[in-house]
């Protein structure tokens, strides 16, 4: 299943450093023997909701394993503090979902999850009220 590299980076002060401009030079060899490749990078982000300042980019892998094996990966490890030593950001590695995706069937998961988790912690609260009947 297809996964998703999500980089979330925060506005910088002042000029891009040149160190920052080394690693987007790098950065893409680094990910390409993984199956990587750029979805959205240096595109102007348009916020529709809350607040997102700065920048996002995403790369996309086959799957989970090798979106973790590139960021383990010597050469990029390597070249990772040549951002983060300016730049200040965020980085997720989510699944994707395949074409046959309901969002409607997690839904139904998520509230039969909800609900069994309402009914244990009343089921347990029970026998503490029946006990404290008795007590009286």
């Amino acid at each position: 299943m297809t996964a998703y590299a999500i980089v979330h980076l925060h506005p910088a002060d002042g000029p891009v450093e040149d160190e920052v401009l080394t690693y987007i030079e790098r950065v893409q060899a680094t990910f390409e023997p993984y199956g990587g490749r750029f979805l959205v990078h240096g595109a102007e982000t348009e916020v529709v909701e809350g607040a997102w300042p700065g920048a996002v980019v995403m790369v996309g892998f086959p799957g989970v394993a090798e979106a973790h094996a590139w960021y383990a990966s010597p050469a990029y490890q390597e070249i990772l503090p040549l951002r983060t030593r300016h730049l200040d950001g965020d980085m997720v590695i989510v699944p994707g979902v395949g074409p046959e995706y309901d969002a409607s069937a997690t839904a139904a998961a998520m509230r039969a999850a909800r609900d069994r988790t309402a009914q244990q912690a009343e089921d347990q609260a029970q026998p503490v009220r029946s006990s404290a009947r008795a007590a009286r």
